[in-house]
């Protein structure tokens, strides 16, 4: 008989995007050409289209409004983050940004997206979900879903209002009709779809363990294989009973809140994950480790492969005096395959180098835990007959590429223990 630990932990859904290198046998002289950006929507209502400042909805649609610009009703924290160096400067939110809005909110201002933009690919092409031109919602069974296209001008308004609503037609869609609105609107019920987040994550076709992958990591692992039927707002943006614009005539109805927490939530970073360890031989110093996707549908984590997830996991005497260590790191790949220090040089001539080498030089890791898989993990750590306990925490990384001291930018998750009797056979 065995004894064994229990524990949960989460991260969640991440407002993040990625840059993606030319197609292979491109020639180097010839780069392939970027298409450049359609002009604003033409709208009566809305001339400036997605450059529309969210404050301009939010005088009619408040509760929402206060959600999506001051996070309200949710728990997100942005705690500052370095890139890579110990003397590298902390980035912090600017002044006067509410230290719990929505991610969409501060996505033209965060000062993270806008560096890593610079680091990549020379501000180019990285992070253009930041803000995005009109987009029609994808299908759900494409095979590849496109970068959206940038909008040149007001870019720090980040992800407003009508990045998400506004068609590429000039319309507002919602899930519900709203035909005394005072703005042209149309029902369209694939606002309340997964579908609605794919175009910004989910950058070009799926592969298994890759950054910028979540939509379809729900499609494919999640409801794909039938371990569930909710779309990423019954997580991502609890349901509420209210008017979505509260001095006009319309009905009181399940309104989604638009917080979007992910993983900056520590609600959201409590659901996903659990943790089973186990003794499975008595008297033997082998632990098995058992890491459970339970909650989350999409891998554990995602989005970007600067964020990852730390078991640290020790075996500490009966004085707490530590005996062995041992620690695994999980985290999605850069590119199409495994970061690995021997495509080093390969990736240097990449257009997108600074990051790319950036995740090779960390080595392997392990990949990602997909939505429902139990993956298994084996330690046996070198001590004598006794008896021990074995402690172990699950940390959440915002940023693994910085210096490993500085821990502004992590959050233990959860921490466990289980006692440990070692005695040699005779």
């Amino acid at each position: 008989m065995y004894r064994f630990a229990l524990a949960g932990a989460a991260v969640g859904l991440l407002l993040v995007s990625a840059s993606r290198s030319p197609a292979q046998g491109t020639h180097p002289t010839a780069p392939p050409a970027v298409p450049a950006a359609p002009a604003i929507t033409p709208s009566k209502d809305f001339p400036r289209g997605t450059a529309t400042p969210a404050a301009e909805c939010g005088a009619c649609h408040r509760a929402i409004y206060r959600e999506y610009a001051d996070g309200f009703g949710s728990d997100m924290r942005y705690p500052g983050e370095k890139l890579r160096v110990k003397t590298d400067k902390i980035l912090e939110m600017p002044a006067g940004t509410s230290v719990a809005a929505s991610a969409h909110a501060v996505a033209g201002t965060d000062p993270w997206p806008i560096h890593a933009r610079e680091a990549e690919e020379e501000n180019k092409k990285c992070n253009v979900c930041h803000f995005p031109q009109p987009f029609a919602i994808p299908e759900h069974t494409a095979v590849e879903i496109a970068k959206p296209p940038p909008r040149a001008e007001a870019q720090e308004e980040g992800i407003t209002c009508a990045s998400c609503h506004l068609t590429p037609e000039g319309k507002i869609r919602g899930p519900h009709a709203a035909p005394n609105a005072p703005h042209e609107t149309v029902a369209d019920e694939r606002m309340s779809s997964s579908e609605m987040c794919a175009y910004c994550h989910a950058m070009g076709k799926r592969v298994p363990g890759k950054q910028t992958q979540t939509y379809l990591e729900w499609r494919d692992d999640f409801a794909g294989a039938g371990l569930g039927r909710q779309q990423c707002q019954d997580c991502h943006m609890p349901r509420t009973q209210r008017k979505t614009a509260e001095d006009f005539d319309v009905p009181v109805r399940a309104v989604a809140r638009h917080l979007w927490t992910g993983g900056h939530s520590g609600q959201r970073l409590g659901s996903a994950l659990s943790l089973v360890m186990l003794q499975p031989q008595r008297n033997s110093a082998a632990i098995e480790l058992h890491l459970i996707n339970v909650g989350a549908g999409h891998s554990v984590p995602t989005g970007s492969n600067r964020r990852a997830i730390y078991l640290q996991t020790r075996v500490v005497d009966r004085k707490g005096k530590g005996l062995a260590t041992r620690e695994w790191m999980f985290a999605p790949w850069y590119g199409p395959r495994p970061d690995d220090r021997a495509f080093l040089k390969e990736d240097e001539k990449r257009p997108d180098h600074v990051s790319a080498t950036q995740a090779d030089e960390q080595g392997p890791h392990e990949a990602p835990i997909r939505a429902g898989e139990e993956r298994v993990l084996t330690w046996q750590p070198e001590v004598r007959d006794g008896n021990y306990t074995v402690e172990a925490s699950l940390i959440y990384d915002l940023n693994r590429y910085n210096d490993r001291s500085f821990k502004g930018d992590q959050r233990e998750i959860s921490r466990f223990t289980l006692p440990l009797s070692v005695k040699a056979s005779r």
